[in-house]
């Protein structure tokens, strides 16, 4: 991160941050905070909320409107605030567990809706800071303190579930492709509509020491190693892509946008029918 950014953008009075050594969501950090800085919004036009878990700590260390929410009540605090003021660029970081298992159905409403949100999703896989359990997004055989054997269920594919729902921008990236995801964050920060970003980030304490990968640079090789850009599996089969993780922008399209919608079908209505 650029020294002015990071002066510019964080409460250094909070410092240093808490995350473990190698963790993946400093980057991600960093490269929303570039992101914003990149499109000139001012510190007083964003608002940043998270819920709980070691992504939730990121608002505290942004000099900005910010909420530190209960645990997968994000995006619900979010719409709020959205709704009250319209005008304010609202960015919700969530963790994998934070965002599509307690706050499962309140991330396919906001969907739905096509509330003008951005949520970014740190993907790591598991519960960091409750005690390495399994989330929705650990892979099958993957080792955790809830599946010591193994996990053996189906993980969520974000992506999958996002476009599904309804958001209208959808994409993935990695704390190891960083300009990329720096890219891919400033479109979604400037859609119009609810956007969701699938970061895959490092865990190396929680997910990396459980699963033979317990060092940082083990993990970030891991996300080299195993993701490959959705513009270069064109014309490749499905054999030559294993079971390699797409990564890149999968959706962007524009759909009418619920605040906009809620103002015009419902106060105009109502301020009508009261006069």
């Amino acid at each position: 991160m650029k020294t002015e950014i990071a002066t510019n953008y964080i409460r250094k009075k909070k410092l240093p941050f808490i995350w473990c050594s190698g963790c993946g969501h400093g980057i991600a950090l960093a490269s929303i905070l570039r992101a914003v800085d990149s499109i000139g919004w001012k510190k007083d036009e964003v608002c940043m909320i998270s819920g709980i878990g070691c992504c939730g700590r990121m608002p505290g260390y942004v000099d900005c409107h910010t909420l530190h929410t209960t645990h997968g009540r994000a995006l619900t605090f979010a719409t709020g605030i959205k709704l009250a003021n319209p005008s304010l660029k609202v960015i919700v970081v969530m963790g994998d567990g934070d965002a599509v298992a307690i706050g499962g159905n309140h991330f396919i409403h906001t969907a739905r809706r096509n509330t003008d949100i951005t949520a970014i999703i740190c993907n790591n896989y598991i519960y960091g800071m409750t005690g390495g359990q399994a989330s929705p997004t650990t892979p099958r055989g993957s080792f955790a303190s809830t599946a010591p054997y193994g996990a053996a269920e189906p993980p969520f594919d974000i992506v999958e579930l996002a476009i599904g729902c309804g958001a209208s921008y959808v994409a993935r990236g990695t704390v190891y492709h960083v300009p990329a995801l720096d890219k891919l964050l400033k479109k979604a920060l400037l859609h119009k509509g609810f956007s969701v970003v699938d970061v895959l980030s490092t865990c190396p304490t929680a997910y990396g020491r459980r699963n033979k990968m317990r060092t940082p640079v083990e993990n970030f090789m891991w996300l080299k190693e195993n993701t490959i850009g959705i513009s270069v599996v064109k014309g490749k089969t499905k054999e030559e892509i294993g079971e390699k993780i797409l990564i890149g922008e999968f959706l962007n399209v524009l759909r009418p946008e619920y605040t906009e919608l809620y103002e015009k079908e419902i106060v105009e209505k109502a301020k009508s029918i009261r006069s």
